[in-house]
């Protein structure tokens, strides 16, 4: 199982970080995800530009790496 680490900026309140959690756990192949403030951990086969892309479309203004 690999895993994946994202990076954040602007991620500001737990609100946030739930919304990321759920989107990142409805994609394909991914196994657990875990989800601070400042970035998370993926483990899985879901490809890193997926993720990116999950996070990216709930339109929250932040930044992700």
């Amino acid at each position: 199982m690999a895993q994946q680490s994202l990076s954040f900026q602007g991620v500001e309140n737990a609100d946030q970080v739930n919304r990321i959690t759920t989107a990142l756990m409805m994609l394909d192949g991914v196994d657990s995800v875990e989800v601070g403030r400042h970035g998370a951990e993926v483990e899985g086969k879901a490809r890193r530009e997926a993720l990116i892309k999950a996070v990216k479309a709930l339109k929250l203004g932040i930044e992700v790496k």
